[in-house]
């Protein structure tokens, strides 16, 4: 019997499908968003997203959607918690766990 993780890992692999990085912190998000004269709040950050996670037909071709902290908590314009709104498609949210590369402390 295939547990949770072999069917979670199955989906994500699905044939024809691909993952969509959306880990970008705010920080990376603000350049992107600034480099087009868009002023960088919580609010467009998440109507930029917002935008891709609901593109007609997104689930023919995304399985999963890696997740940044500030992603995971937002919610859609109405309403919906983001991940929620990629879960209602088929679509597998998960988040980005770790903080970023940094230089080694106190190794050597």
């Amino acid at each position: 019997m295939a547990t949770d993780l072999e069917n979670t890992a199955r989906l994500l692999v699905a044939g024809g499908k691909g993952l969509l990085a959306a880990d970008e912190t705010p920080g990376t998000l603000t350049r992107r968003l600034d480099a087009l004269k868009i002023e960088s709040t919580p609010d467009s950050r998440r109507a930029y997203r917002e935008m891709f996670f609901t593109t007609a037909g997104i689930a023919e071709f995304i399985s999963g959607v890696i997740m940044q902290d500030e992603t995971i908590r937002q919610k859609s314009s109405t309403g919906i918690a983001l991940a929620d709104l990629l879960a209602q498609q088929g679509i597998i949210p998960g988040i980005k766990v770790d903080n970023g590369a940094r230089e080694p402390q106190g190794i050597f």
